[in-house]
């Protein structure tokens, strides 16, 4: 129960790696906040699937672009459990379109959601941290932030630009409220998965000839799981990991090796 006394919020968390983070958290006997923006009914599978595993969990419905929707989901948090102790901002969309024929408005929806969602969530959770360690003298983290990136945080993503770009902009984001945040003793850190056999990307493993295509670009030849990331999201949120901050783990099968040049180019 590595986790136990805590809440943690986790965004986007009614489908894919949202999920298994919030029922393995929940595993850990973290109080769990199930956060989404449009099907309040796969939230509460959710939201039971913890309970009946013996945790708890409550779903609250917020917008992470939007301030207002970010406040009180923390409100709603800090109700139903009396303060917050692990943000994971994993909210995130794509919106693809060649980069000549990227409307304004598919760059806007990527950015505000996926980086903007970021700042706006982190930052509250900030505030909740010092807020609630006033006083206090611990020698651990009075909060974790983790911030879901992508290996194309590093890796271009051609018809994709949106995308990377707002991931190019969590890896600095993340490292520079690390460098802010430490002397406070809040830690943050990001996961960036490769490939996650999850909907969002459903185009690129439904089919056997397009799984093949993809095991070329992972040298560990296994598209990833939605639960693999969840472990790695506990042990970032754990003490386990106190002495960590302002890094990035990267959870792809060996994707930023670039297997490309495994046969000497």
């Amino acid at each position: 129960m590595k986790l136990a006394h805590q809440t943690a919020i986790i965004t986007g968390s009614s489908s894919g790696i949202g999920r298994a983070i919030a029922v393995a958290f929940g595993r850990e006997g973290a109080n769990v906040v199930v956060n989404y923006n449009s099907s309040r009914a796969k939230a509460m599978e959710v939201v039971q699937q913890i309970k009946a595993e013996g945790g708890d969990a409550i779903a609250v419905k917020a917008n992470v672009g939007k301030e207002a929707d970010v406040l009180k989901m923390f409100q709603k948090a800090v109700e139903a459990f009396g303060q917050v102790d692990i943000l994971v901002a994993n909210s995130g969309i794509q919106d693809d379109a060649p980069f000549l024929k990227m409307t304004i408005d598919q760059w806007n929806n990527v950015i505000t959601t996926n980086l903007t969602g970021q700042f706006l969530c982190a930052r509250e959770a900030a505030k909740h941290f010092v807020a609630q360690a006033e006083g206090t003298t611990t020698p651990r983290a009075i909060g974790k932030i983790i911030c879901m990136s992508s290996v194309h945080d590093m890796i271009p993503w051609a018809g994709h630009i949106n995308y990377a770009a707002s991931k190019g902009g969590v890896l600095m984001f993340m490292k520079s409220i690390a460098q802010e945040l430490a002397p406070l003793r809040i830690r943050v850190n990001a996961i960036s998965p490769g490939a996650i056999q999850t909907p969002i990307n459903k185009s690129v493993w439904s089919s056997e000839e397009n799984r093949q295509a993809l095991m070329k670009l992972i040298p560990y030849r296994r598209i990833g799981q939605p639960e693999d990331v969840a472990k790695a999201a506990v042990w970032l949120a754990s003490d386990d990991s106190d002495y960590v901050t302002g890094e990035t783990l990267y959870v792809d099968g060996g994707m930023m090796l670039y297997p490309e040049f495994s046969d000497n180019g």
